[in-house]
């Protein structure tokens, strides 16, 4: 990732608040004849067993349909990328204060991402993929006022299902993080964007706009 420092996010909880935010990566392969290959797949950064001073943040957990090639293509401790895509949205040049001043500007691209590579491992065991499951299901189930559990449905049906997936293990030792939020311009230019973001309605460029006002000043 190019990573300007005045780009990086900060500490490793605000990243880990936004990955779980997001709750879904593009996981990047290449498979052995060098072909990369990329599939959304729901995440959860499990961050138990992290040690940030030995290069280890933890572990990606994901599922892949067995119908996928992409898993197949991939072996046991390949590294691979894991792509967590925040708001994005259009700049333009019109919106920052320094247009009217001296004319100097041109549009740019304001975004969040996060990145996590690490090696793989690939979960083919029918209780470590129910484990995933159920991670990923309560992550997703616990804050409704009526949450779904896997034990909802019939055994029968579920270990059927599990036999239609393969689980995904990235067991993290890099994380690179950026939020391209107008940092690099004035406080009048960043206002200018906030308010064109704000009035072009868009909901990405909405929450971008809220991100920047999120950001220290």
């Amino acid at each position: 990732m190019y990573l300007p420092r005045h780009f990086a996010m900060g500490d490793l909880d605000e990243v880990a608040a936004f990955v779980d935010s997001v709750a879904s990566a593009d996981l990047v392969t290449v498979d052995e004849d060098g072909r990369p290959i990329s599939t959304l797949v729901p995440v959860l950064w499990d961050r138990g067993s992290a040690d940030p001073e030995a290069g280890r943040y933890g572990r990606l957990i994901a599922h892949v349909a067995r119908a996928n090639e992409q898993w197949a293509g991939a072996a046991d401790g390949q590294r691979v990328l894991a792509i967590v895509h925040g708001p994005q949205a259009y700049v333009s040049p019109s919106w920052y204060a320094a247009k009217a001043e001296h004319g100097r500007v041109v549009p740019t691209w304001n975004y969040s991402a996060v990145h996590l590579s690490g090696t793989v491992e690939l979960v083919d065991e029918p209780a470590s993929v129910l484990d995933i499951v159920t991670a990923l299901t309560a992550r997703h189930e616990g804050a409704r006022p009526d949450p779904w559990s896997v034990d909802d449905a019939p055994a029968a049906y579920v270990a059927g299902q599990l036999r239609a997936i393969v689980g995904v293990v990235v067991h993290v030792d890099a994380v690179e993080a950026k939020a391209k939020l107008s940092q690099n311009r004035s406080a009048a230019d960043r206002a200018g964007v906030v308010d064109g973001l704000r009035a072009a309605g868009d909901p990405d460029g909405v929450r971008v706009a809220d991100a920047m006002d999120r950001q220290p000043q």
